[in-house]
């Protein structure tokens, strides 16, 4: 197949074409990335001087670009997306524009170009918060949507396009809402890598409020499988729930971090709590686990084991990241 990644420069895109080309080596692989301060391209630098991938640098906003690196392929995988909760409450335009107004853009290419599927990686965020004192409480399908920040705003904006375009239109849409990620590759404003950079260099690590909110933890390539199944297998105007069941609050995440590297809680440092901050997610991933047989193989603790050892053997990736950054630290996500 030919297979268009867009934000294939980014965290999940760049693993996800590591995994594709080492799964499926004779597939085509081509990404769009706008190379905004969340798209590097090192990421990805071995599989483009290999030949396995075809990078296009390009704003999936532009249509001209857009139909261009669309023609021919068989697969749309839209992961492109400005994604950081703080970004979007300090200014939501640039979720606006990349969320809804490109993806609208791919949809309606997609159209045109008669694609045969389009698949929209999205979040769990999209359906709100669920309460701490609920623990058997999870997302499910039927859960209604209830964004809380511009950010989860702009991604249920995307989701709703793709169902209408699939309603519509009748274009072969599919669309997945996964959890917190985390593993190679990943910027360092985020939480987990965030922690793992602050402590190598010997600096606090910045926790929002009392650290009791609850995230439902997945690794990355635990995620790209979900991905690669659903591209090949999802029925047409499917929405399946990527999930772990990893719930872990983000003081048992510092926690688990801190006891890998040999340092204790006095390396947290409290920070004032972000508005609207959402008190816990957790999926019920169910339906694409009995519907396409996949299931989560890395536990927790291993998957941020291996995640230390990344960072730990990798500074010359993520050193300049953390400069532009020096004059203000982002709190985590």
């Amino acid at each position: 197949m030919r297979i268009v990644v867009t934000g294939g420069a980014g965290f999940i895109g760049a693993n996800l074409l590591h995994y594709l080309a080492r799964t499926h080596p004779k597939d085509t692989l081509v990404t769009l990335d706008k190379l905004t301060y969340a798209g590097n391209r090192s990421s990805i630098r071995d599989l483009e001087r290999s030949g396995k991938v075809d990078f296009i640098r390009g704003d999936i906003g532009s249509f001209g670009v857009v139909e261009r690196t669309l023609r021919g392929a068989d697969v749309v995988i839209h992961l492109a997306a400005e994604t950081h909760v703080d970004r979007s409450i300090a200014d939501a335009a640039p979720f606006l524009s990349t969320n809804v107004t490109g993806t609208w853009v791919l949809l309606e290419s997609c159209r045109r170009l008669d694609i045969d599927r389009f698949y929209l990686v999205s979040t769990d965020e999209v359906m709100g918060s669920l309460p701490l004192d609920r623990p058997n409480l999870r997302f499910q399908l039927s859960t209604r949507y209830d964004p809380r920040s511009p950010y989860s705003a702009s991604k249920a904006a995307a989701d709703h396009l793709a169902r209408a375009y699939y309603y519509t239109y009748g274009l072969p849409v599919v669309i997945s809402n996964c959890g917190n990620n985390y593993g190679p590759y990943q910027h360092p404003e985020k939480l987990i890598p965030l922690a793992i950079t602050h402590i190598m260099q010997g600096r606090k690590v910045p926790l929002y409020g009392d650290g009791k909110n609850v995230r439902d933890w997945i690794h990355v390539e635990d995620h790209c499988r979900a991905i690669d199944t659903i591209a090949r297998k999802g029925k047409a105007g499917d929405t399946y729930l990527v999930g772990a069941k990893s719930e872990r609050s983000n003081i048992e995440v510092l926690s688990t971090i801190l006891a890998l590297m040999g340092k204790g809680e006095d390396c947290i440092e409290h920070v004032a709590d972000r508005p609207g901050h959402d008190r816990r997610y957790a999926i019920d991933p169910s339906y694409l686990v009995n519907r396409l047989g996949w299931k989560p193989l890395i536990p927790f603790e291993k998957g941020v084991a291996m995640t230390v050892k990344w960072y730990m053997e990798n500074r010359k990736w993520w050193e300049p990241l953390v400069g532009v950054q020096k004059r203000k630290v982002l709190p985590p996500h």
